[in-house]
């Protein structure tokens, strides 16, 4: 059989550290170049495109001037609640429904629907059920989160290979033996991995979130610069998102390789 040299472009070939590094900062530093060319050369009008110099000041503004710490902090504390809460009902839930077959059916055919219908159409009931305030906020978030974790709870749990669990039962341990000694271990880094999903999921509703009475967070935050009608607050608000997103997303990586280090395939 021929023996094809390998190099950077074959299929899921790892690449030397220095250009997978080089490669990673290729498409920001030529997203960034465009921007310039565009803001600064003139070519777009600045409440249409900002410049970088611009979007920088308005971040301070808000900063500064609009006490945006507080926001990030109100904003992450409602994701926190949220996702804990979401993950107490879903994890649960979940092993049991991927441990026993009748308790899957019997949650599935009320929980599937929900996967597919879009979560700002339960706004109305939520306001309606909770309020305008704290507690409104709080249940939507729980229940962008909740719809797409448990499917995931109950995957981990249903892919553990079943060689696993007759060992078990052969050597004499319980169902919930089982549970807590063969399904969970073996379906835990993956339901770990799935929390980097939840959290993106969590900072891409919070905005949607805290749309309904916008008075604190990062919703306030989009809604001041649509009001004062500043361009370069709203790109100051997605980058500041996104920059959060990524370090929690990393912070979230990074414990779970700390976790589950007998892994062999990196995070």
């Amino acid at each position: 059989m021929t023996q094809h040299k390998a190099s950077i472009w074959s299929i899921r070939q790892p690449v030397p550290r220095a250009t997978a590094t080089m490669l990673s900062i290729v498409m920001p530093v030529l997203v960034l170049a465009i921007w310039c060319v565009f803001s600064y050369g003139g070519l777009a009008p600045a409440d249409f495109l900002p410049s970088p110099t611009e979007v920088v000041r308005g971040t301070l503004q808000l900063f500064l001037q609009y006490d945006l710490w507080t926001a990030i902090v109100i904003s992450t504390r409602r994701i926190v609640m949220a996702f804990l809460l979401a993950s107490a009902v879903a994890l649960p839930l979940g092993v049991l429904m991927g441990a026993f077959t009748p308790i899957h059916n019997l949650f599935e055919s009320i929980m599937a629907p929900l996967r597919y219908m879009p979560i700002s159409a339960f706004i109305p009931l939520l306001i309606l059920w909770f309020g305008i305030y704290e507690k409104q906020k709080i249940a939507f978030l729980f229940l962008g989160v909740f719809v797409y974790l448990l499917p995931v709870v109950v995957s981990a749990i249903r892919s553990v290979p079943e060689e696993l669990v007759q060992t078990a039962l052969t050597l004499g341990a319980s169902r919930m033996q089982v549970i807590r000694t063969v399904l969970l271990p073996a379906a835990l880094p993956e339901i770990f991995d799935s929390f980097r999903v939840m959290n993106a999921i969590s900072w891409t509703y919070v905005i949607l979130a805290e749309a309904v009475n916008p008075e604190h967070g990062l919703g306030y935050m989009v809604e001041l610069a649509r009001t004062h009608q500043k361009a370069s607050w709203s790109f100051a608000g997605l980058i500041v998102i996104g920059g959060i997103g990524i370090l929690t997303d990393q912070l979230i990586r990074t414990v779970s390789m700390f976790l589950f280090r007998w892994r062999e395939d990196e995070l």
